[in-house]
């Protein structure tokens, strides 16, 4: 086997697509630089929006692949040829191709995985055989793996219990999401008009428009609110349910207070200025901008979903928590948070989710801790 640079870390993903867990990848590749590493993105293809927020100090590695599966050999090259002591990687087809590509590489190369949404409701709401597969390919190819990161303990617990991978071989370790670059950003000015002074109050909600996501029972809820009191309702990102979303907010006659933006580069200053953030989803792994929103000082309001929000809101501390798809129950919580004044935020609430600490625990996990 090639022997591996003790320098070098490498971060695999299929691209710099929208989501969050190439998000967090970014925030662990910039960390890992500042503490002195050689540090490789490398991607499937190298396309996608977050392209442009890629580190100066990270070199990205284009392996110029169709699809993820057909960047095995292209990967198992590169781990050849540039023997980065550690490979991280995410989601769980490009989890598995690193794995593989360890073993074709015959390299010394430790593989970590991290697994960023819980596995059973993936399966549930499963539209491939691929996805409904998901706890028997990932318990054969994790196990080529030196170890499996899940960002909370909720996905540990189904990691173990449900897709079967060995306790000892399965790390919590919560994603970095709160930068400097994050209260930077949130600092920019926001030209909106719905946020300049004698507007009325805006619930915001930020993440792609899939079903997990669950923008419609914020949008019902949102409705109910809306016959209360005046408000308004931002959702930003984008995803294949708009046509659904659209078509709801006309038949609900919300046309003049619900905006759908689409995707924002940088969202942070709407979380800063939001009078309360709201997080719908059904199912997260950890949801990042539950924790994004709490760090900005936004009022949160989440639904009580698996898995990471009651861990992220310590239970209902720090924010309220909701059943899932439970609007009427969103519309109340939402509308106490407007009544509420802002808390002051902590910087004991959210020091679990910082860069700092999250590169520390990824170093002693692969060994590299001096």
């Amino acid at each position: 086997m090639s022997r591996p640079t003790p320098e070098r870390i490498a971060f695999f993903l299929p691209s710099l697509a929208g989501g969050g867990a190439q998000r967090v990848f970014l925030h662990l590749a910039g960390g890992f630089a500042e503490r002195g590493y050689e540090v490789h993105l490398v991607l499937a293809r190298a396309e996608g929006p977050y392209l442009p927020q890629v580190p100066p100090c990270v070199r990205m590695v284009d392996l110029g692949a169709s699809r993820v599966l057909t960047s095995l050999p292209a990967l198992s090259r590169y781990l050849r040829d540039e023997r980065p002591y550690a490979l991280l990687s995410a989601l769980d087809h490009a989890n598995a191709v690193a794995a593989c590509a360890r073993r074709l590489a015959r390299s010394s190369t430790r593989v970590i995985v991290t697994v960023h949404s819980t596995p059973s409701r993936v399966v549930a709401h499963a539209r491939t055989v691929r996805a409904k597969l998901l706890p028997f390919w990932t318990r054969f190819f994790y196990r080529w793996a030196d170890a499996v990161v899940a960002v909370s303990q909720g996905v540990a617990d189904e990691l173990v219990h449900y897709v079967r991978i060995p306790a000892e071989k399965v790390k919590v370790i919560y994603n970095p999401i709160v930068t400097p670059e994050l209260f930077q950003k949130a600092a920019e000015p926001l030209e909106h008009p719905w946020f300049q002074e004698g507007q009325p109050p805006v619930i915001l909600g930020v993440g792609r428009l899939t079903k997990p996501k669950d923008f419609p029972t914020l949008i019902r809820a949102f409705a109910l609110v809306r016959q209360q009191r005046p408000a308004r309702l931002m959702i930003l990102g984008e995803g294949e349910e708009r046509p659904e979303l659209e078509r709801l907010i006309r038949e609900l006659g919300l046309e003049e207070d619900v905006a759908l933006p689409g995707f924002v580069q940088n969202p942070y200053p709407y979380m800063k200025h939001a009078a309360v953030f709201v997080l719908s989803s059904r199912w997260e792994g950890l949801p990042t901008v539950l924790v994004e929103a709490l760090a900005l000082g936004a009022p949160v309001v989440s639904t009580n979903c698996p898995s990471g929000a009651a861990e992220i809101l310590d239970n209902g501390r720090l924010g309220i928590l909701v059943e899932v798809g439970d609007c009427a129950s969103l519309a109340r919580a939402i509308d106490k948070s407007l009544d509420c004044p802002r808390r002051l935020t902590m910087a004991q609430d959210y020091q679990r989710f910082t860069v700092e600490h999250a590169v520390l625990q990824y170093e002693n996990l692969a060994g590299l801790a001096q």
